[in-house]
């Protein structure tokens, strides 16, 4: 009897034996099954990558030889055609805008690259949000309106226009947005684009300090995206496919770019699409507040001011900042009813206190009425023009019309208002503020430190404009002997390139501010420099730069530098 139990408790023993093996071999088999699943997977995936990477670069390889085409043909009909003005004038135009394609298109592939690398920083520094989009606004205009296409950028609610961020990083995902809306909408078209901010309440922590969210809004009734496309659109290196939009160009990095930008700056983007009705971006993003003290405003209260057009779409807006300052708002629609009403202030002596002209009257253009009304008024009579249109193309002709000072749409509040209280407090008739006027720097001295002759020639002659005098050094050191061997104070700015030869700039810059003479620490030393991110800024300034000029040089830049500097 014992004998059987004992075997009958092997047998047993066997089974449970067997049972267990059998439980470890399927989960043995679950785990290989879902490796095997997860390789799957990340193969299909890197498949995919390459494929788009292959289909990118194919994109590419067509999108810079378009612009370079351009370049290199226009360039050979410049030189075949060297005594005919105008014909060179038409190529070095279209030699820059094919220029300036190319660029964004480099700036795409180096942004992506440093977003993948986890090399992309964010520079927080103090900026307005008037200027900025202004700046957006100047940048997409043109290209809207050469499709024809009507392009609002209608202003909400702003509770704060100094803030701190990185207005580059903002810029470049706005306008990216509204790019495109450019780009995939018909001509003839409609684009809106609405800014305000509001305040976010945090409801997990009472205690925590309410949050300030800038919200951007861009809706076009263009060509909009099917729903397979929205769910890859922030996906690196895709790009729409099909025959309507074949001939645009692109890298298909933007909208990933944009996606990694918010991301980044904690904000949030959502989209809605649909093919042949057009596309809504919406994004979010938290700001910080700059603190700094707000430029004085002075106006006289309850004094008139003067508004001739002929749309309503601005009055109110203007009229309610207006008033919150107690000046009354007084519309005129035409240039015959607005010298008329002048007349007879003029007579009552009760004239206003400034004027405004909009974008449109009803009888006559703005700046006729702008030249009857300085003849009637005096030349102390404050004149603003408020427009959407570029001031850089009116500038002259408003200027021998009598308007003292331009505001730009979108307006905002601050600008409008500063600039009207400086108008008025100044009485500054005779006083151009004009933007981007060229100034005489003739009395100043100038060292331009680069070691390519041609990157020299090109300086030198945007610097020539502004009447300064320059010298050259072709390194660090050289330009390191010059300073040490000239009179104190006898330069009054260093323009330092970065990448040289026998001594960089970083190199030369911290050996002149440590030379044991006073004007080695006031000297002005401006990078000049193809190293453009914000880590290379941060670089120049720990180098004791007080500026930085990236390449390609833009004039007005420079000239912005030279003003900071000398004026």
């Amino acid at each position: 009897m014992c004998h059987i139990c004992a075997e009958w408790k092997i047998q047993m023993g066997n089974h449970e034996n067997n049972k267990n093996q059998n439980i470890d071999g399927r989960k043995r088999m679950s785990e290989l099954e879902q490796i095997n699943a997860a390789l799957e997977e990340a193969l299909e995936a890197a498949k995919a990558a390459n494929q788009a990477k292959s289909v990118f670069l194919s994109n590419m390889s067509h999108d810079i030889r378009t612009p370079m085409n351009a370049i290199v043909g226009m360039t050979s009909i410049a030189l075949s055609h060297i005594d005919e003005k105008a014909r060179v004038q038409d190529c070095l135009l279209k030699i820059k805008t094919a220029s300036m394609h190319l660029m964004s298109l480099v700036n795409d592939v180096l942004d992506m690259s440093r977003i993948d690398s986890g090399r992309l920083a964010l520079n927080e520094e103090e900026f307005s949000l008037a200027d900025l989009f202004h700046d957006i606004a100047v940048i997409v205009r043109p290209q809207a309106e050469q499709k024809n296409q009507m392009l609002q950028i209608d202003i909400g609610q702003i509770l704060e226009e100094n803030l701190i961020g990185d207005s580059l990083r903002l810029r470049q995902i706005m306008v990216n947005i509204i790019g495109n809306a450019v780009k995939y909408t018909q001509e003839d078209g409609e684009i809106k684009v609405q800014i305000r901010q509001y305040i976010q309440k945090d409801a997990a922590d009472e205690g925590k300090k309410d949050t300030l969210i800038l919200e951007f809004v861009c809706a076009d009734n263009g060509i909009g995206m099917s729903k397979e496309f929205l769910d890859r659109i922030f996906v690196p290196f895709e790009r729409v496919n099909n025959s309507t939009i074949s001939k645009i160009e692109g890298t298909g990095l933007g909208m990933a770019i944009v996606k990694s930008l918010v991301d980044r700056m904690n904000g949030q983007i959502s989209v809605d699409s649909k093919e042949g009705a057009g596309s809504r971006f919406v994004i979010q993003i938290p700001v910080t507040v700059a603190d700094q003290s707000r430029r004085a405003i002075s106006l006289p209260e309850g004094k008139t001011v003067l508004m001739a057009e002929s749309r309503d779409t601005r009055v109110g807006q203007i009229e309610e900042y207006l008033k919150e300052c107690g000046l009354t708002l007084v519309q005129v629609r035409s240039g015959l009813e607005a010298v008329t009403w002048l007349t007879e202030a003029q007579y009552e002596n009760h004239m206003p206190c400034a004027m405004l002209l909009g974008q449109e009257l009803s009888d006559m253009p703005v700046l006729e009425l702008a030249s009857h009304v300085r003849q009637l008024a005096g030349r102390d009579f404050p004149i603003l023009l408020v427009s959407e249109e570029d001031w850089a193309q009116l500038e002259y002709r408003a200027s021998r019309a009598g308007v003292n000072a331009f505001v730009p749409c979108p307006l905002f509040k601050s600008r409008l208002l500063e600039t009207l209280s400086e108008l008025i407090a100044h009485k500054a008739g005779t006083e151009e503020m004009t933007a981007g006027a060229s100034e005489d720097f003739g009395q100043y001295r100038v060292l331009l430190v680069e070691d390519i002759e041609l990157n020299q020639e090109i300086a030198v002659e945007m610097l020539s404009v502004t009447g300064v005098q320059v010298e050259v050094a072709d390194n660090g050191k050289e330009a390191l002997d010059k300073f040490e061997r000239s009179p104190e104070g006898w330069y009054d700015i260093i323009f330092m390139d970065i990448q040289m030869p026998v001594m960089d700039g970083y190199e030369a810059s911290k050996r002149i501010r440590a030379l044991p003479r006073k004007d080695a620490e006031s000297v002005w030393i401006v990078a000049m420099t193809a190293n453009a991110f914000v880590e290379d800024i941060r670089l120049s300034r720990d180098a004791g730069m007080n500026e930085h000029c990236s390449k390609p040089v833009d004039p007005e830049r420079l000239q912005e530098i030279l003003r900071g500097r000398f004026l």
